[in-house]
């Protein structure tokens, strides 16, 4: 088994002459590859906190309106935006409408108005009716989004457009609107040096 392994190694293993320029581009590699971790804040996108989506700020006027509505109490952003029948639903979902997001910023080509998509919309709709599902026993209720795109019924949001958004949704529409500032990725030996 030994030999096996090192038979491995040494198959994978750089001709003596190549080892140093593989280890230099390796480490610039890996201390790419981390720098863009730290700057992402890649691990605040695992959690449930509100404040990781201002990590873009074209997602300031979701979040503000959001934190001035009544859902502000009772759900976070990922109650309604990620699916929450099956933990691999939800973490495939977050993690390819993440990197969508995150494409979408690095490369600004985003509009000043955030639409959802399909699956999007999709998504928030099961969620509507996930956590609202006793109250709407008086109208035609559980519409799934399938239903609404071949015109049976309409999306929750058709009815009650202000929540929990408004009705205005584009980068101008909170001027004034607080929302955390994400920290500056900037160490604080660097900004010294540069004064």
């Amino acid at each position: 088994m030994k030999q096996k392994i090192k038979a491995i190694v040494q198959h994978l293993s750089p001709p003596a002459k190549w080892r140093i320029p593989v280890i230099i581009v390796a480490g610039i590699f890996m201390g790419t590859a981390a720098f863009a971790f730290y700057t992402s804040r890649a691990w605040s996108y695992v959690s449930d906190d509100p404040a990781t989506c201002v990590n873009c700020h074209i997602m300031r006027p979701e979040y503000v309106t959001w934190h001035h509505s009544p859902h502000r109490e009772h759900a976070t952003c990922n109650d309604c935006h990620v699916p929450h029948d099956n933990v691999f639903r939800k973490y495939y979902f977050k993690g390819a409408d993440g990197m969508r997001h995150a494409t979408i910023f690095t490369l600004n080509t985003y509009s000043q108005t955030i639409t959802m998509l399909a699956p999007g919309r999709k998504v928030v709709q099961e969620n509507c009716i996930r956590c609202h599902g006793n109250l709407t026993e008086m109208v035609k209720a559980n519409v799934t989004y399938d239903q609404t795109v071949e015109g049976n019924g309409r999306l929750c949001w058709d009815c009650h457009r202000d929540v929990p958004h408004g009705r205005v949704k584009s980068l101008s529409s909170t001027p004034f609107g607080n929302a955390p500032v994400p920290k500056s990725d900037t160490p604080e030996w660097l900004k010294k040096l540069i004064k």
